[in-house]
């Protein structure tokens, strides 16, 4: 019988172990995530002076800051719900969002030709993908216990 228990309570520890390394790695993704939607949003929103005639005849104004916006509200989405564990699902959602940016974001490069950005749109699309199925099946983030 105690052979029994010290084998289960080994078991227990090594299936945890897997789904530790999952949740770092998944943390250090969703922060690596954010600090490249953090950068893109800013230079969206508030682009430096000698951009914004170019960025805005590519994309006009409005879906620009639209864009910068919709980025830099993710970035709060990919971090602060699994951090404050307060609807942590929503870090899921936040990256079902970043995959229609970045899908879109893809096909608006392939057609003007431009392979390279559509390449690291593509990257970016299965990077927030990894991190959405994760969040929501794989390794999701439990919600804080109400006292």
């Amino acid at each position: 019988m105690r052979a029994m228990m010290l084998n289960k309570a080994t078991t227990q520890t090594q299936a945890g172990v897997p789904s530790r390394a999952l949740n770092i790695a998944l943390w250090i993704l969703q922060g690596l995530l954010a600090v490249v939607f953090l950068l893109h949003g800013w230079l969206m929103v508030a682009p430096p002076a000698e951009m914004v005639a170019m960025i805005n005849a590519q994309l006009g104004a409005g879906f620009r800051v639209f864009i910068g916006v919709a980025e830099l509200l993710a970035v709060v989405g990919l971090l602060l719900p699994g951090i404050t564990r307060i609807l942590p699902f929503m870090t899921a959602v936040a990256a079902a969002g970043l995959m229609i940016v970045m899908g879109s974001a893809t096909l608006f490069h392939l057609i003007r030709g431009e392979n390279a950005s559509a390449i690291s749109a593509v990257v970016l699309f299965v990077l927030v993908t990894v991190v959405a199925y994760a969040r929501w099946k794989v390794a999701p983030i439990a919600p804080r216990e109400r006292a």
